[in-house]
C-alpha cells in the first residue's frame, strides 16, 4: 500500500478527464496522439507515439454494460415517446428501433471501451501503474 501511495506521489497525478477524453476519442491516455485500437475493440500492444503499454488493461466486460445502460436510456424513451405520439404499427417499430438501437450500440461500444481504458490509466489500474505521467517507460 505504502509502495503505491509512494508511486503516486513520485509521479504526480493524471487527470481522470483529459484521460478519459482521449480514451473517447480512441487515443492514447496518456499522449493523445497514438491508436488505441489495432481493430474494432482490439487494444494495441503499445503506443507507437509514446511507447505506452496498452495491452493490460482490464476493460473486458465493463463496456458492454456501460453501452447497454446508455443506449437503453436514449433509445427506451424515444421509442415509448414515439408509441404514445404516433402509433406506429408494431412491424414498423420493430423494423426502425431494431437497427437504430444495433447501430447505435456497435458505434458505442468501442467509444466506452477507450473511456474506461483512459480512466484505468488515470488511477493507475490494472497495469498502468508503473510508468509516469507522460507515459513515458522511465522517471
Amino acid at each position: 500500500m505504502t509502495e503505491q501511495i509512494e508511486e503516486f506521489g513520485r509521479y504526480g497525478s493524471r487527470g481522470w478527464l483529459s484521460a478519459v477524453w482521449r480514451g473517447l476519442r480512441k487515443a492514447c491516455p496518456a499522449c493523445g496522439r497514438g491508436r488505441l485500437f489495432a481493430g474494432y475493440t482490439k487494444t494495441t500492444e503499445k503506443c507507437a507515439n509514446c511507447g505506452l503499454r496498452l495491452d493490460g488493461h482490464q476493460a473486458d466486460d465493463a463496456p458492454p454494460y456501460v453501452t447497454i445502460i446508455i443506449i437503453g436510456h436514449i433509445a427506451i424513451p424515444l421509442a415509448l415517446a414515439a408509441k404514445q405520439f404516433l402509433d406506429p404499427p408494431l412491424w414498423a417499430q420493430f423494423a426502425f428501433w431494431g437497427p437504430v438501437i444495433l447501430l447505435s450500440t456497435i458505434w458505442f461500444l468501442p467509444l466506452a471501451k477507450g473511456g474506461l481504458i483512459g480512466l484505468q490509466w488515470a488511477n493507475r489500474m490494472h497495469g498502468f501503474g508503473e510508468e509516469p505521467a507522460n507515459g513515458a517507460e522511465n522517471p
